[in-house]
């Protein structure tokens, strides 16, 4: 219940999600609809997911020579969670979504991210349908879309090679057209693809009686050469099973093939694979492909060559999906510490009589050091919470608001959305980390779960996009792009934050303080480009992207405070108190560390770039 007093009180007494419904697409909607979705995802995070969360930690998937085995449990959460409709929360009515806000979508997969991440709830094959309803043909939106979004099939995205990693301009998956006849198949134009995909999350399993691969390859030029860099980089549907125009398999498998499970630290009920595209394990038949037969059979999506700006669309949905899940399990060991320490009797309160043995233990709660690492938790994990409703907010406002405020809307969440991926990955593990200190010795063992949630946690920084690549992209991109447009965009929301909140005495201080580290970050930021050399500039991105992040944070966190002020009896309220004690313990814990982290930003500070290899 704690989660859900969160998520309502940030959902409409904050964000006003609420009035959302005076939009013509949420017009059949209101508050009790919305709260409705709210209370089912609740109930099946409770019922289907939290109970086997342990479980698919130790039982994690292998491979038994001819399938990928998984635990029973994992295929009656899929189907809950399909069954609730989720799939298309946001979907129009005609495809069979029920047309909510992403913010109230968002919200509502929070519960399933706490309840056990690493089930999973569809995630990515939400994000597959979503960019084949954006960039897809008709045909491609009526026959793979509508069946992931039913549930039938499930999607992934498969981008990182052995060879490249994160860089995507090293691609080397090929695609050659399969036969003279390839552009007429109703389903696209037909390429065969070879190559090798890592890292694919749910790649290979028989949870859905298909999976659909969105696969990024490269289409050689006339001389059999692949184009270097992104430019060549093209977008394919590569179905793990044959289909044909109405959505049927045809009972033929497509050359995809399992390479191997990779053994994770965490995360560990959702299997990641590496695949092989066309090495002839599946062989497909040859008739009408001219000898073009070896490989798997892919269609195109969209232009050849803009595969890149296609995948894109998924990315960056997925970049606030991460951060929402770590989010979540950063919440999820807050809320495991809280319990362990309001019922963990040990030592006596310093001061007057504290050192008498014969005076009852206290919790440890009591004691300032514990109270310090809980308001840290707390400061994290709501403020990234509200963090990343605030993102999908944004989106509703890019979907549906007037043009002017839709495209203020665009371009504030490209400047924070490698914070809303980047700064939760970050410090909701650090929350993690104070969860288990919490423990002590007991959040060390698997007895407790606090340790799962670290290793679980970890994975986010890594994934959909590297930490550091989050922060070049920030520095080297976002803050620049439109001169800047969106980053004074932010500063404006900011300012106008600061000047609600100077009108209460309790946040004068916090305001002022907002206003003085922007200033920090603009000078950083134009410090950081004050020479030619860009390797120079984006040397100490990280903490460039750090101080960013962390003044987001500070914002958003004055801005929620803000809102609990409202009312003449809300300062009462120990929620209201609980939201104001940590917007206090963030700015005067956490905000100041942002002069260390911009102090090397400013003055470009090489000695991490010039730092000889034989050194180390």
């Amino acid at each position: 219940m704690r989660l859900r007093a969160t998520i309502a009180f940030l959902l409409y007494d904050w964000l006003d999600t609420a009035a959302l419904t005076e939009r013509a697409r949420f017009s059949d909607h209101a508050r009790e609809t919305f709260d409705a979705v709210l209370d089912t995802c609740e109930r099946i995070a409770r019922e289907k997911y939290a109970p086997f969360n342990r479980l698919v930690d130790v039982q994690e998937p292998h491979f038994d020579g001819e399938r990928v085995i998984l635990p029973q449990a994992t295929f009656e959460a899929q189907r809950a969670y399909a069954e609730s409709g989720m799939l298309s929360a946001a979907q129009d009515y005609d495809v069979g979504g029920m047309q909510l806000p992403y913010s109230v979508e968002a919200a509502a997969n929070a519960f399933f991210a706490c309840a056990s991440v690493s089930i999973g709830s569809g995630m990515l094959t939400t994000g597959n349908a979503n960019l084949l309803m954006t960039h897809g043909s008709a045909m491609q939106q009526e026959v793979f879309a509508r069946n992931e979004f039913s549930g039938r099939w499930s999607g992934t995205m498969c981008l990182s090679e052995p060879q490249a990693g994160s860089s995507l301009s090293d691609v080397a998956t090929r695609a050659v057209p399969d036969g003279a006849d390839y552009a007429a198949d109703p389903l696209g134009a037909r390429y065969r693809l070879k190559g090798n995909k890592m890292w694919i999350s749910a790649g290979e399993h028989d949870l859905t009686e298909n999976i659909i691969h969105l696969v990024l390859a490269k289409i050689p030029d006339a001389q059999g050469k692949l184009v270097p860099g992104t430019r060549g980089i093209s977008l394919f549907i590569v179905p793990k099973r044959m289909v044909n125009a109405q959505g049927e398999l045809t009972g033929e498998r497509n050359d995809v093939a399992l390479a191997g499970l990779n053994h994770k630290l965490g995360w560990r009920g959702t299997t990641n694979t590496l695949l092989n595209f066309g090495e002839g394990k599946f062989p497909l038949r040859q008739g009408g492909l001219d000898g073009q037969g070896a490989g798997a059979i892919g269609y195109l999506v969209g232009a050849p060559g803009k595969g890149l700006q296609c995948m894109f669309h998924m990315m960056n949905e997925a970049r606030i999906g991460v951060g929402i899940a770590a989010t979540m399990l950063g919440l999820a060991g807050y809320y495991a510490a809280l319990e362990y320490a309001s019922n963990r009797p040990q030592g006596r309160p310093v001061g007057a009589g504290g050192k008498d043995p014969s005076q009852p233990q206290v919790p440890i709660i009591e004691h300032a050091d514990v109270k310090r690492m809980l308001l840290a938790q707390k400061a994290y994990c709501e403020g990234a919470l509200a963090l990343e409703l605030y993102c999908a907010r944004l989106v509703d406002e890019q979907h549906t608001a007037a043009a002017p405020v839709a495209d203020e809307a665009r371009l504030l969440l490209e400047v924070l959305t490698p914070i809303a991926k980047s700064w939760p990955s970050e410090w909701c593990l650090e929350a993690n980390s104070l969860a288990i200190q919490v423990h002590g010795g007991y959040g060390y063992t698997r007895d407790f779960p606090v340790e799962q949630y670290w290793r679980d946690n970890r994975l986010n920084m890594i994934h959909e996009g590297a930490h550091g690549i989050q922060a070049m992209d920030l520095l080297g991109r976002k803050v620049l792009m439109e001169q800047g447009r969106g980053l004074q965009l932010l500063a404006q929301r900011m300012g106008a934050t600061a000047g609600r909140a100077a009108q209460h005495a309790e946040l004068r201080e916090y305001a002022s303080a907002l206003q003085g580290a922007l200033k920090q970050v603009h000078t950083a930021t134009l410090g950081a480009w004050s020479g030619t050399d860009p390797a120079l500039a984006l040397a100490n991105a990280v903490p460039y992207m750090q101080a960013f992040g962390h003044t987001v944070l500070a914002w958003i966190w004055l801005d929620v405070a803000t809102a609990a002020l409202q009312g003449d009896t809300a300062q009462a309220e120990p929620a209201t108190q609980g939201r104001l004690g940590a917007t206090r313990y963030f700015f005067r814990y956490e905000l100041p560390k942002i002069g260390a982290w911009l102090s090397v930003v400013q003055v470009r500070d090489a000695t991490c770039a010039d730092f000889p290899q034989a050194a180390f």
